[in-house]
């Protein structure tokens, strides 16, 4: 089981001061905090991708490669990588380089994102985003695994004799999740490449993300990657924590009441009883975390939301050292009872290279 944390990169004014960072500072701070999620002892850090205001991730690739410079054991990944609006012989060289720069500890995670005016932007028509994300991954998936490609489909010229470069690192690609908060057709893609399932898991009940990963598992087992309970499943969380619980609710209550996601809707308790959203003490959030597997089966890789809503750096450097110290080890701990020995663990590049040479000598 793999945990760590995810980053959407907004900037958003503190409620509380008034004070809005920078660009500059909110992404030196994102930095610190992935260095951070490594001191304290967590498996990932994932930035997102967005190409707008209020956000400042439109890089993953430069930010991932400045903090696997300064790294040595977390896995490092998108929380979203637009597979729709990238081209995707970019996205193939791009994150090999970054993968060969990183020693393997690069995966990505695929998604359409939430801002429809990024495809004019990069040249394509948001009515074609399902298409466009079924069709470029199609291709990437050939680029990484495929010496000489020869190509041809409907949004972008054909391809003839093209090699990527570099090649995957051991020749495995980096691992691909695909991200989804609706669409089934992102869930029937995952399962048909035998790729992760990634559950935002964020925002609606627990009921709605239920019915895409139970496709999503049925539908992997059908395609021949192995039975449902090996499909290979992520989620999303939200938590503020505070030793006391009524402490954490009076702090964040400012940032959640005025967040530009969630706040002026339903009140904090509200979404707290209807979301993944857990505002309280370690141990609540312990708690809540594991009645996950009790809804969507045992699972791979459990991502938190901490640093969003203008939280101040501060803050979130102090979440991370509760989530390190006194949440995640219980959670391992927790987890791995009665987990039965044939669901995978979360996916890691030296586990896929033995796993590939495995496939490779049993061939011979």
């Amino acid at each position: 089981m793999q945990f760590g944390i995810f980053s959407v990169g907004d900037v958003t004014p503190d409620p509380t001061s008034g004070r809005t960072p920078s660009e500059h500072e909110r992404i030196k701070a994102i930095v610190a905090i992935a260095l951070k999620a490594e001191e304290v002892g967590l498996d990932v850090f994932a930035t997102g991708e967005h190409h707008n205001p209020p956000f400042v991730p439109s890089s993953p690739t430069t930010m991932l490669g400045w903090i696997a410079a300064r790294t040595e054991r977390i896995i490092l990944s998108t929380s979203t990588t637009l597979i729709t609006t990238n081209d995707p012989v970019k996205i193939a060289e791009d994150y090999t380089m970054l993968q060969h720069l990183a020693d393997g500890r690069v995966d990505l995670m695929m998604g359409r994102g939430n801002t429809g005016p990024v495809y004019p932007w990069f040249g394509q028509d948001i009515r074609q985003g399902l298409p466009l994300a079924i069709e470029n991954y199609a291709l990437l998936h050939e680029l990484w695994r495929e010496e000489t490609v020869d190509w041809s489909g409907r949004f972008r010229t054909p391809l003839q004799s093209f090699t990527s470069t570099p090649r995957p690192l051991d020749g495995v690609p980096p691992f691909v999740w695909h991200g989804s908060i609706r669409s089934p057709e992102i869930a029937e893609q995952a399962a048909y490449y035998g790729d992760g399932f990634f559950a935002n898991h964020i925002f609606w009940p627990k009921e709605h993300f239920q019915k895409l990963i139970n496709l999503y598992r049925e539908r992997y087992a059908h395609y021949g990657h192995g039975t449902p309970e090996q499909a290979i499943v992520g989620l999303g969380g939200q938590v503020f924590m505070r030793r006391n619980s009524q402490d954490a609710v009076r702090e964040f209550r400012p940032y959640f009441d005025n967040a530009p996601v969630y706040g002026h809707g339903p009140s904090l308790e509200e979404f707290t009883e209807q979301t993944p959203l857990t505002v309280g003490s370690p141990q609540e959030v312990i708690e809540k975390t594991l009645t996950f597997r009790e809804t969507f089966g045992d699972y791979q890789r459990q991502l938190f939301l901490m640093d969003h809503a203008g939280l101040p750096l501060k803050t979130v450097l102090e979440q991370l050292d509760l989530l390190g110290e006194e949440v995640v080890p219980v959670l391992r701990k927790e987890f791995a009872t009665g987990r039965p020995a044939r669901v995978p663990d979360g996916p890691t590049h030296a586990a896929r290279v033995a796993e590939a040479t495995e496939v490779l000598e049993v061939a011979k």
